[in-house]
This record gives structure tokens, sequence and C-alpha cells, in this order.
């Protein structure tokens, strides 16, 4: 048989570890005290975002949850303020707690936020990349020219990274935290077409993951080489199959693999606060953090960043990860639809 029937059977067989529903408690994911900590989390409203966002708030953490004004069928950011309020106070914190909004399916918002959030002046210490959507059984474009799925889940989150940056350089031990998936070892790399919808080979949902993915790793290998950013890591996180929100609708695309998902759904599928653990657990564990032997910094059984964690276990990523020219090639890719060098990030930024 071909060596490309094996590489198939083995990226089917990674895709499906994210069906691991090991219940988590307390002794995998103890916590941390995050009294003082500033913490950005986008699609904090709902799914497993919401969750991790209220084990921050009742940890300690002061919160921005960025968030766009939802349909009527999600809870209210305001709802999921209060509710990260009282948990908070319940702990004996007095910490912020606020709704920023933003629209990631919109870049002069993404924008506004990230002038808003530098204009506090405010270092960040955790940045959590989460919003997302699922596959959508039509092309929809967004007032910027993308395909939803494609903006939402990639280009907002890798813009905002890249504008907040300065802010997380400022912080003592910053992180970034991804939501990718395990599905991503699925996905096509194929930069013809970038911004196509589920109709492209792989799927939008799915490509976008790997791309993401792939991104993570090529940020980190830059932070690499710049003394100021040595102590930031990024990491991408498979939260598992999680029976959130994001599936709905996602049975009626022509994604064959998004099909086959969702039926196998109630059979594999873990709840929103269990796979929100797999967030809380990367942003605040010393085993995720820099490390000390490549990165000069960090405590010394830090794994540093760059990685795919499947819920809260290291795990391999899809090849293309590895590949230097491959992560070069979505590198220029990314900077030609944000126009990343003409708004002076990847110059000022040294990246």
């Amino acid at each position: 048989m071909s060596s490309s029937f094996f590489s198939g059977l083995y990226h089917l067989f990674q895709s499906f570890r994210g069906a691991n529903n090991t219940f988590l408690t307390d002794q995998h994911v103890p916590g941390a005290d995050l009294r003082g900590k500033w913490i950005v989390i986008s699609g904090s409203n709902n799914g497993v975002g919401f969750e991790a966002a209220k084990s921050f708030a009742a940890w300690g953490g002061n919160l921005i949850l960025a968030c766009r004004e939802p349909p009527a069928w999600e809870l209210h950011p305001m709802a999921a303020v209060k509710e990260c309020k009282d948990l908070a106070e319940a702990r004996g914190h007095s910490s912020t707690i606020e709704w920023w909004e933003v629209n990631m399916a919109d870049l002069s918002s993404v924008e506004a936020f990230c002038r808003k959030w530098l204009g506090s002046g405010r270092a960040l210490d955790i940045l959590c990349n989460n919003a997302g959507l699922g596959t959508t059984s039509k092309t929809r474009m967004t007032k910027d020219g993308f395909q939803l799925v494609h903006q939402v889940n990639l280009l907002s989150h890798v813009l905002l990274t890249l504008r907040l940056l300065p802010s997380l350089a400022r912080s003592a031990s910053p992180r970034i935290i991804c939501t990718t998936s395990s599905i991503h070892h699925l996905g096509a790399f194929d930069l013809d077409h970038f911004n196509c919808g589920p109709e492209m080979k792989g799927g939008d949902y799915i490509n976008n993951k790997l791309y993401f993915q792939m991104w993570i790793a090529e940020l980190q290998s830059r932070f690499l080489k710049h003394p100021e950013y040595l102590h930031i890591t990024i990491n991408g996180v498979n939260p598992g199959f999680v029976a959130s929100g994001i599936w709905t609708g996602i049975s009626d695309t022509g994604d064959t693999t998004s099909r086959l998902l969702k039926f196998l759904l109630p059979y594999i599928s873990i709840t929103p606060q269990q796979g929100s653990l797999a967030i809380s657990y990367v942003a605040t564990s010393p085993e995720f953090g820099p490390d000390l032997k490549v990165q000069n910094v960090g405590a010394s059984n830090g794994r540093g960043g760059g990685k795919y964690i499947n819920r809260i276990w290291e795990a391999p990523s899809h090849c293309y990860c590895k590949d230097p020219d491959a992560r070069s090639r979505l590198w220029i890719k990314l900077d030609e639809e944000l126009h990343l060098q003409q708004k002076g990030l990847l110059t000022i930024l040294g990246l």
C-alpha cells in the first residue's frame, strides 16, 4: 500500500484521539492563584469559553469577556459577567470582570477592541483565542471580503494576537492559548483556496484548524528569535469533542466528515465544563509555561510553547506544523490577507 494511505490512517487516528472522554477532576486541574492577573478571552459567553471564564473568575483573575452581541439563543455577555462576578465574590475576590464588545466577523471591530485594551495601559497576562464557528452549509462572506468561518476562526485571532503583543510582552509570564482541534489532522494545506467555503477540500472549519495550529508553531519559533518575546508562550489546545453550540446546523453541510462527527457526538462528547479545563489548565499549569532551557526563562519543568495539547496532554500535531517551509508560506499568506506589513505589525514587532 502507498505511503499516503498509511499517512491518511495515521491522521485519522490522531483526529479521533480528540474523543478522549477521561473525566477531569481537581487532581488533574488544581487551579491557580490569578489575583492581579489580567485575562482576555474571546467567545466567552457560551460553551467552553464561558466555562473557562468561570474558572478564571473563581481563581481570582480580572477578566475581559471579548464577545459579540449574541443571537437570542446564546447567553448574553452581561449575564455571563454577572455569573463570573458572583463566583469571584463567593470566593472572596474583588476582581474586575467586564464585557467588551468585539465582532470577530468585522476586522474594524477587532482593531477597536485592541485600541481600547492598549489604551488601558495594562499588561496582559493571558490571552485566550477561543471564539469560533462550525462549518456552515453556505459560503457566507464578511464585510471584509473573507469567508465567515475563515475570518472568525483564524484571521481575526491572528490580528488580535499581534495587536496585543506589546501588552503581552509587558507581563512577567504571558501565555496565549488558542482553541484548535484534533480534527486539524484531517485538514488540507491548500493555500490556493485559502479563503473558500465548505466546498473546498477538507472544509473551511477543518482546514482553518490546521492553519491555526501551524501559525501557533510558527509564531512561537519567531518569539524565540527576539529577546523581548522569549518569555511568551503560545499553545494550541483541543478541548475534546464537546457538546456545544458550535455544532448547531453542522449536519446540513456538504462536509461528510462534519456530518459524521455530529452523528458520533452523542456517543463521544464531553460537557463544555469538561472541555474548558483544557483552556484553564494550559493557561495556568507550570508544565506549559516557558522552557528554561530553550527560552532562557521559566520554570525548570516548563515545556514551552508552539505545542498541540489534546485536552491536558501534549500530543503530536500534523506534520505540516513541523514543516518550516509550509509554515513560512502560511505566514506570508496571512500577511497578504491582513496586510500586516502595511499596518506595520510585522516590522514594528520584529516578526
